[in-house]
């Protein structure tokens, strides 16, 4: 058997909201047209999670409603501007093979780059612009088995190209 992480950074956010907190500001106008795009990505390929853990912001909220994906979802306080190290265990904890995870940098970042045994070769990568998707493969029968550097690369993706954009542009 095989579990299947789908990891993603929330969309583009707005700067200038009134948004009383960081952790209320929503998404900006692109940043809803890139959560609608990766949602329709997931659906394409058939990488439809069966249970979505995400940080409890008022953005990553947002994305993963725009996204579609008719999943059941639970929203962490602790994923949150959340380690590499605390996603790592959300993930462990997980309860059904195909999981997404919906976050935000640095941590999202540095949890994609420890989890997989080799990065993809994308140029975007090392960054993992707003919306950066990773879509990893590991070879164990629960996520409670799940060591680091243990998954393989299926597919990464970033909004700016599933919106026709240069990949090369600015997240």
């Amino acid at each position: 058997m095989t579990c299947t992480l789908i990891l993603t950074r929330h969309a583009k956010s707005c700067w200038n909201s009134d948004a009383p907190s960081d952790h209320s500001r929503p998404l900006n106008e692109r940043g809803q047209l890139a959560a609608k795009a990766l949602g329709n990505w997931i659906k394409e390929y058939n990488y439809n999670p069966t249970q979505v853990i995400s940080s409890s912001s008022q953005r990553t909220r947002e994305t993963y409603q725009l996204m579609q994906l008719e999943t059941s979802s639970i929203y962490l306080e602790r994923l949150y501007h959340a380690s590499a190290e605390v996603m790592f265990q959300v993930l462990k904890e997980a309860e059904t093979p195909r999981t997404l995870i919906l976050g935000h940098n640095p941590g999202i970042a540095a949890f994609a780059h420890q989890i997989v045994s080799f990065p993809p070769d994308h140029s975007r990568f090392e960054d993992y612009p707003t919306g950066a998707t990773l879509v990893a493969d590991f070879p164990i029968e629960s996520w409670s088995e799940l060591t680091w550097g243990s998954g393989s690369v299926r597919d990464f993706a970033v909004p700016r190209e599933l919106l026709g954009a240069s990949p090369d542009l600015a997240a």
